[in-house]
């Protein structure tokens, strides 16, 4: 088992008769949870310039603790391995913290005021964004709607004068007022664009409610080119922040444009970028052909910058119904969801990762979605028999078929989920999917595991909160907020959950050997928690607050 009290001492711990040289950081009087079948528990950790160089009991790391060595006593708390976000969008979880939250909105009500009153600060003709809405958490859905959607005219009633563009939690579909449509050129007349759909009333008029590919409809005035830098680097500064406030010392970012890459770059070489950064590019194959290889970077800055993946998106969201589907939704049996990249698209960025070394990273939600996705997998392992050990990941993975479950793992293909996605939609998912679906193919942890499968976890900020924590107790509750359990039997333990965040992760992106878990010679990644996560009540897990990040040996954060 993981966590079996250890009976030998970990290499790199110094015995009575050895000299070690003094650590730079040692972390005493804890309980140490490694994530590594060699050593699982232990009690301290010494630090050398960013790598462990010895983890045992408090008496075995006392040798290291010199004049000028850092010495915090955790008092009994618990440490880790620093969490790896597994899948989120990090200059999102930056934007974010610039625009409307309204992940708390109860009501379409509640977001019409919030939207007032930005109006009443912004000036004449300025845009106002926001993102977080979800039409299935509201407490009633808006009168009138359209789909459960409400209509602009809501919004044009509060916003005349200012644009007005909100963002689905998903990220898979938008709702414009009508002076950003206006803005836009958006009219009745607008075809629906390859790849989504611009909802309309019965009369014909555009709501507002813009599916997947129809966002890109919406067409906000450029920054210039001073101000567009300095907001792109805020964003970078803010998501750094609070990935640090939460745990994170690695983020696997899901998909970002060169330009993006080289102003991360760029901040790891000035030393402002405290968390890891892995990265999937996403700007389709033509840019992508002529760069891929100039754009390889493993482990660049002491750690903090690798790009080795691809992102593409081959479907949209359950919440908005663009998840695609082998059958229809069963809310809405004329639709099967949205195929938003084609197949053929996407054997083509196949071949071009397979050309470059770099892992291929596809979302797809629905089990149409997943079954394409892993054919176009298995069609280029088969083309390549020669290339082992890709790692290739299926992003989300959410709802699967049950004859392509056991793919994963004969595939060696990475299920790259989120717990928390679980959880928050746990309410809604019988009624797209219907029962039968739901449990045969919705988030299923376990049966993916028994499969050979490895799972990583995440929470796909900023579509949810960037916080392991809860991403850990959905992933081990399955509890949604109502209380009921979503099928108790694809639960992880708690043992299970913690390696997902934090080895698996690690693997997933070709980084177990430096990171992932506690043991001498990796990056000095830790977390310490105020509560033990692996004992206490179940629900009292969220209450668990982060005390200390550090990454690579140093404090990111610490809690006042």
């Amino acid at each position: 088992m993981l966590f079996v009290p250890a009976l030998v001492l970990t290499a790199g711990c110094a015995s009575q008769s050895q000299t070690v040289s003094p650590a730079d950081l040692v972390l005493t009087n804890g309980r140490v949870v490694t994530v590594e079948e060699s050593q699982p528990e232990a009690q301290a950790i010494a630090v050398t310039g960013d790598r462990i160089v010895a983890v045992g009991s408090s008496g075995d790391i006392r040798p290291y603790v010199g004049p000028a060595t850092k010495v915090v006593d955790v008092n009994g708390q618990l440490v880790i391995p620093g969490f790896v976000e597994g899948h989120g969008h990090f200059t999102g979880v930056g934007a974010a913290q610039l625009n409307l939250n309204l992940m708390n909105a109860r009501s379409w009500d509640e977001i019409v005021a919030m939207v007032a009153e930005a109006v009443k600060t912004a000036r004449p003709g300025q845009w106002i964004r926001g993102r977080g809405w979800h039409q299935e958490k509201w407490t009633a859905p808006p009168s009138p709607n359209v789909e459960g959607f409400p209509t602009h005219a809501s919004l044009d009633r509060v916003s005349p004068d200012n644009p007005v563009v909100l963002t689905h939690a998903s990220g898979h579909a938008s709702f414009a007022n009508g002076k950003a449509m206006q803005a836009s050129g958006l009219t009745r007349k607008t075809p629906n664009p390859e790849g989504g759909e611009v909802l309309k009333d019965a009369s014909g008029e555009p709501t507002g409610l813009l599916r997947e590919k129809a966002s890109d409809l919406i067409k906000e005035p450029a920054l210039s080119a001073a101000d567009q830098l300095a907001r792109d680097r805020k964003i970078l500064e803010l998501a750094d922040r609070e990935a640090l406030s939460k745990g994170v010392t690695s983020f696997q970012d899901a998909g970002s444009s060169f330009g993006t890459i080289d102003l991360m770059k760029q901040m790891v070489d000035e030393g402002a970028m405290g968390v890891r950064l892995w990265v999937m590019v996403r700007e389709g194959n033509e840019a992508e052909a002529p760069r891929l290889a100039k754009y390889r970077t493993i482990d660049y800055g002491a750690g903090h910058l690798t790009v080795r993946a691809i992102k593409r998106q081959i479907d949209g969201a359950l919440g908005s119904r663009g998840a695609w589907l082998l059958e229809p939704y069963s809310d809405k049996p004329e639709s099967t969801g949205l195929n938003t990249t084609s197949v053929d698209s996407i054997r083509e960025t196949a071949r071009l990762a397979i050309a470059n070394g770099y892992q291929l990273c596809v979302h797809a939600i629905g089990d149409r979605a997943n079954r394409e996705t892993l054919n176009i997998f298995e069609e280029a392992f088969k083309a390549n028999p020669d290339k082992k050990n890709l790692r290739w990941r299926i992003e989300h993975a959410q709802h699967l078929n049950a004859a392509d479950i056991p793919r994963f793992g004969q595939l060696g293909v990475i299920a790259s989920m989120q717990g928390v996605h679980c959880t928050s939609d746990a309410p809604y998912v019988p009624a797209r999917l219907g029962d039968r679906r739901a449990e045969e193919g919705a988030y299923v942890w376990q049966k993916l595991m028994k499969s050979g499968a490895v799972v990583s976890n995440g929470t796909d900020a900023p579509v949810e909160d960037v916080n392991p924590i809860a991403g850990y107790y959905a992933t081990v509750s399955r509890k949604s907020k109502d209380g009921k359990v979503f099928y108790a039997d694809q639960r992880m333990s708690r043992a299970e959950a913690l390696k997902s965040y934090t080895w698996n992760g690690a693997y997933a992106a070709f980084e177990e050997s430096s990171r992932g878990s506690l043991k001498p010679g990796k990056y000095a990644d830790v977390v310490v928690l105020s509560k033990d996560i692996l004992k206490i009540p179940e629900d009292e897990i969220p209450s668990a607050q982060v005390v200390y990040t550090i990454v690579g040996g140093k404090i990111r954060f610490q809690r006042p």
